[in-house]
């Protein structure tokens, strides 16, 4: 089978086991197997956070910017492990540098690029940068870490 080279939301869940309220991730519209990926959330304002993140001023938690990213690089590692419906999790390890530019609120389209810094096929340790922005203007940087936790062969 040939590798995808984006995900739909079918086969995001199909990757990894994050469900509502807290699949941060909508697509994956590119993805370069062990290399990079770019997702897309699309900001709603019905998601739970919003309720009490600055009620009146609603604002995406940077936390969640940086979740969203994670899932995004987890769903481009488990496209290029072939790993669907395999069960794969993955942990974080470690989140460095994150830095907040711009807010990111209802309406907005953030668009997360993904760099593999280290990691290679069927490995369980992976650093990434990612971004993310939204029309073009950087929303959120950070450097992170994550542990792969493949499923035994049986």
């Amino acid at each position: 089978m040939d590798t995808p080279t984006t995900a739909d939301i079918d086969l995001i869940q199909r990757i990894i086991p994050h469900r509502y309220p807290f699949l941060l991730v909508d697509k994956v519209r590119e993805i370069e197997p062990f290399t990079s990926a770019v997702g897309v959330k699309n900001v709603t304002f019905n998601e739970p956070h919003f309720q009490g993140h600055f009620p009146g001023a609603p604002i995406m938690p940077g936390v969640t910017i940086i979740e969203a990213m994670a899932q995004t690089a987890a769903v481009m590692v488990g496209v290029s492990m072939d790993m669907a419906d395999k069960n794969l999790l993955v942990y974080f390890m470690s989140i460095d540098a994150a830095k907040f530019r711009r807010k990111v609120v209802p309406g907005d389209v953030l668009e997360m690029k993904i760099d593999v810094t280290r990691g290679k096929p069927g490995g369980k340790v992976w650093k990434f940068h990612g971004t993310g922005t939204v029309e073009g203007e950087l929303a959120c940087e950070c450097d992170f870490t994550a542990m792969m936790d493949l499923p035994k062969e049986a």
